[in-house]
């Protein structure tokens, strides 16, 4: 008796181990979401009816406005590929998008595993109200471009896998090798995010001449008649290649027991409307139209994805056949227009814009109207414009409005700023010049953004280590003692000035050396020389506006664009000791010009050096998150961004370069770091060197080099919301759901 109640006790705690273990590894698939069940057993929680989208909830279907942001892959130090973004980091982003008054989240592609973990636990953790999906799936972009055929072999069953492995990764159903290299996301996916799921989008943005050539080749591909979907008569060969992959996704996902809307992520290069006024061909050479697909069997529905933002293609700013409409404001608005023409004719499907907004930087790469450019605001001006945009996107009808973006990446090139930098090593420095990297509403500062205000108050100075920060031995009449720091993202200088500024009386000068040449004199020496010369410099001579200043010799702007936008570059200013400083200037549009073009327009730039005064401390009402220098009686402070001095990558103290003085092919050379040469101007001379000889010349080979460690795995950065996050906070709480019809 002894021994078979042994047995069974024994027996009966394997049963309770291994039921625990069992509940252990299925608990993420416990999941409880209302919805609705259609045939066969398959849920459905959201679907398309009409031009809307609708939500099951209450035991009844009503109407759905998916307002959210898109979510990359990347923080500082990190390429997208590398997935660095921990579970607790997802975990503490979902709390604070929802705070924002956001209900879905969009990602591009399949995320790593401990995303869909974090999703899972904190929509448990908030049953009530839940934070959904829209599960994107990335199309083998490069190979498109490369063979120009989406009906290649290679292509085409690369992106039917993708998507196979995608849905199975939401459903917590695959086990995702390792591929080397390829950036993707791998491991075990054992977490059911399908149930929280809101749609899929399939695809990236069409390259419009892979697009054109793929119909050519195609031209007599018959219909797609799929499963689920299926293309309608007319619908070129790219669409039915759209057809077969939206098919794809539907057979791959109703084998886990559920079905969702489902659309193809789309641009403004490839919509369906014309552009009159658009200049490039490009930009208006072929359509990709939603409406010539159609769901056949899937009660979930379908919808349309566009990408809009107000400064791009050209025709937003050029083309007068969009600017017809008034916005809210009583203002000619092409964007408004463009909502309104492309919501009337794709009248018979909901459509979402699934990416809008501008970034808080300094660069620039496209102006807009209205002052929507690409970039040039601060944190209070964008969003400012993103909640106008999401007001007009909600007040013209549409299903959803998704925000272009909720983190900076570093790691992300712009294409006026390309040319200047480092491909491998953009994401270890934080480069303002470079707008793209700056969409989010969630800041990912340089190391000292927290530590080290610009606000005329040296305290913060005397906080910082001795190994932080070093005094520069530098002799200048006007100041007193100077003091210089670094972090990703910025140079710092603090300056003890011998009495308090004032730009009517007296201009201060901070000039930059980094590698042999430049100007050793120019006007704004004021009869000095110089032993070495300068690349850069700074110059305070007004009130509220700083300008850097870039010797001709060294003007990468002019060298890059000369006979590409800009006049042949006068041969003087190409010598070393041009006596010539010149603004610090980015390009925001090529020249354009028949037959290249439709029409004729000039080459277009804006100064990029201009350097704002205000305040740096974010608690400030009269924070600005774009200024540059601040001084307060004696003691002044400034930044100065790395690009501006020439540096194409400071974390490996590499400056930007060319082959040679008639040279435009741009290279780098490693330098030791910077000599800063402080002066100080008053009625036309030198303070301390009034009559000075020039040859006497001001040793600045024997100033102090300032230089600091290489750094790559050790990123420091400041993570914090940005004013923008509270500007689109309170427009989207003011949005309950979709425009009544």
């Amino acid at each position: 008796m002894g021994r078979r109640f042994k047995l069974w006790w024994k027996l009966g705690l394997v049963l309770v181990i291994a039921a625990g273990v069992l509940f252990y590894w299925l608990r993420p698939l416990f999941v409880k979401i209302e919805g609705t069940t259609i045939a066969d057993g398959i849920h459905v929680k959201f679907r398309t009816n009409g031009t809307q989208v609708e939500e099951y909830a209450d035991q009844a279907w009503k109407p759905y406005f998916a307002k959210g942001v898109n979510m990359g892959a990347a923080i500082p130090g990190h390429f997208p590929g590398e997935l660095a973004i921990t579970e607790e980091q997802y975990e503490r982003w979902f709390r604070m998008i929802q705070e924002m008054g956001a209900n879905v989240i969009r990602v591009y592609t399949i995320m790593k595993p401990e995303f869909y973990e974090a999703l899972v636990k904190y929509n448990r953790a908030n049953q009530h109200n839940p934070l959904y999906l829209i599960q994107g799936v990335w199309s083998p972009e490069e190979e498109l471009i490369d063979k120009q055929d989406a009906y290649d072999p290679e292509i085409m069953q690369a992106f039917e896998q993708e998507i196979r492995d995608a849905v199975a990764a939401v459903y917590g159903k695959t086990t995702l090798a390792p591929e080397p290299h390829s950036g993707k996301a791998a491991g075990a996916y054992t977490y059911n995010a399908g149930p929280y799921l809101m749609g899929w989008i399939v695809g990236t943005e069409w390259e419009p001449n892979m697009v054109k050539r793929t119909n050519e080749l195609h031209a007599d591909i018959p219909d797609y008649e799929g499963q689920h979907f299926r293309s309608k008569p007319g619908a070129n060969a790219f669409e039915k290649w759209l057809a077969l992959m939206v098919d794809t996704a539907a057979q791959a996902e109703i084998q886990y027991g559920w079905q969702h809307p489902i659309a193809f992520s789309n641009w403004v290069t490839t919509d369906p409307l014309e552009h009159p006024g658009e200049p490039l061909f490009e930009e208006d050479m072929v359509s990709v139209d939603p409406a010539h697909i159609e769901a056949t069997d899937w009660a979930a529905g379908y919808f349309a994805s566009y990408h809009v933002y107000p400064y791009y293609p050209d025709f937003f700013a050029f083309d007068t056949t969009y600017q017809t409409m008034t916005n809210s404001q009583g203002q000619i608005d092409s964007y408004t227009a463009y909502l309104h023409k492309l919501k009337e004719f794709t009248s018979d499907m909901p459509i979402m814009i699934t990416e809008f907004g501008v970034p808080a930087s300094l660069g620039i790469a496209h102006l807009g109207m209205l002052g929507r450019d690409q970039g040039g605001h601060n944190e209070q001006q964008q969003g400012e414009i993103n909640a106008d945009l999401l007001q007009q996107i909600h007040g013209a009808g549409y299903s959803g409005a998704i925000l272009f973006t909720w983190q900076d990446e570093w790691f992300k090139k712009t294409w006026n700023t390309l040319h200047y930098d480092d491909p491998d090593r953009r994401a270890f420095w934080y480069n303002t010049l470079t707008n793209e990297s700056f969409f989010g509403v969630l800041g990912m500062f340089p190391g000292k953004d927290d530590v080290l205000f610009i606000d005329g108050d040296a305290s913060d100075w005397e906080q910082l280590g001795a190994d932080e920060k070093q005094r520069l031995d530098v002799q200048a009449p006007g100041f007193e003692e100077i003091w210089v720091t670094h972090d990703e993202g910025y140079l710092y200088l603090m300056a003890k000035l011998s009495e308090p500024f004032d730009p009517s009386r007296r201009s201060v000068y901070f000039g930059v050396d980094t590698i042999a040449g430049g100007n050793r004199h120019a006007p704004q020496l004021h009869g000095m020389t110089l032993d070495e010369g300068l690349e850069t410099l700074m110059e305070l001579s007004d009130e509220e506006m700083g300008r850097m200043w870039i010797a001709s010799n060294y003007d990468v702007h002019a060298r890059l664009y000369e006979h590409a936008g800009l006049p042949e570059i006068d041969p003087k200013e190409k010598l070393d000791d041009s006596g010539i400083f010149k603004p610090w200037m980015l390009a925001v549009n090529y020249r354009l010009e028949y037959p290249d073009s439709r029409f004729d327009y000039p080459f277009g730039d804006v100064e990029a050096g201009q350097l704002e005064r205000g305040y740096t401390d974010p608690s400030r009402s009269d924070y600005n998150s774009k200024a540059m220098w601040q001084v307060q009686g004696q003691v002044l402070e400034m930044r100065i961004p790395w690009m501006l001095m020439g540096f194409s990558d400071p974390s490996s103290l590499s400056v930007i370069d060319y082959n040679g003085p008639s040279g435009n092919v741009f290279g780098t050379t490693e330098a030791e770091g910077v000599r800063i040469v402080p002066w100080m101007a008053q009625d036309g001379e030198v303070v301390g060197r009034e009559g000075a000889d020039a040859a006497n010349p001001y040793p600045v080979s024997s100033l102090p080099i300032y230089s600091w460690q290489r750094w790559e795995e050790n990123v420091d950065y400041v993570e914090r919301p940005k004013q923008s996050y509270w500007i689109v906070k309170e427009a989207m709480e003011k949005i309950a759901g979709p425009v009544a019809e």
